[in-house]
């Protein structure tokens, strides 16, 4: 049997227990789903009273900024959903869990996001994906045979880049158990990617550009459907971003693997 095929099993069994684990204590499946489409809605009551006090953003509509966030919604939720590591090192590191992911055959970080797969943030793609499709249609975008794929692209290399960008943080805890507050600062730097990159200063363009590339995961990649505020040459690179992004998170989580020797070191 191939890796692959051994990961896929592997979670094929993961969502066996979890959809058993639900179907006992419901309510707790539902309360997750209510509290993330309760946090999606105050997102976009946001951008809603925004605008109730300007006409646009930079030069940016209500309709345009709801669309990009409609796109930042589809990937957060995939990742939220496959890539969950806000408690790595509490868990992992500070309970000396580690040590038993280790003893098992899959990819550490595999076994871990298997460990920690939580299916109602998908939820939240769905939604994401029903608000850029009303945006869609008040703008009156035209459609494209292309335009799903492009989709599909786009949105692998936003999830590629959080996942690359999270992985790495979650990878401090192999060199220093000390909680950092880097996780919850870096939390709301990414959600500066669900507005027009273009109402920034140069500075800030440029860190979430180049540094914490997070204008990949809801500006850049939306801009592509959007004629007028269309820039094809970042856009396009949001799957290049995304792969280096995501190898390199891998990097520095193997190479942390690598220096971990236990629970207490």
């Amino acid at each position: 049997m191939t890796k692959w095929a051994f990961n896929m099993a592997l979670f094929r069994e993961y969502i066996g227990n979890y959809m058993k684990t639900k179907l006992t204590y419901r309510a707790d499946f539902w309360v997750e789903v209510v509290a993330d489409l309760m946090f999606s809605a105050t997102n976009l009551i946001f951008i809603f009273i925004v605008f109730q006090h300007t006409p646009a953003l930079g030069n940016w509509s209500e309709a345009e900024v709801v669309f990009v966030y409609g796109y930042f919604m589809i990937p957060y939720g995939i990742f939220g959903t496959f890539v969950n590591l806000w408690n790595f090192s509490e868990r992992y590191i500070v309970k000396g869990e580690m040590d038993r992911i280790l003893t098992r055959p899959a990819h550490s970080l595999v076994q871990i996001m298997l460990e920690n797969v939580d299916p109602p943030s998908l939820i939240g793609s769905f939604v994401g994906l029903a608000i850029m499709g009303s945006a869609w249609t008040t703008l009156g975008l035209p459609f494209h045979w292309y335009d799903p794929l492009v989709l599909f692209v786009m949105t692998i290399g936003s999830v590629l880049i959080y996942f690359g960008m999270y992985t790495s943080l979650a990878s401090i805890s192999f060199y220093s158990d000390a909680p950092t507050g880097i996780v919850p600062l870096m939390f709301n730097i990414q959600n500066y990617g669900r507005y027009p990159i273009q109402i920034y200063n140069k500075g800030i363009r440029f860190l979430l550009t180049w540094v914490l590339p997070f204008a990949f995961v809801g500006v850049y990649p939306a801009s592509f459907f959007l004629g007028r505020h269309g820039d094809l040459g970042m856009s396009l690179l949001t799957p290049v971003v995304g792969i280096v992004v995501g190898a390199f998170g891998l990097w520095v989580w193997n190479r942390g693997v690598h220096r971990y020797r236990g629970a207490g070191s």
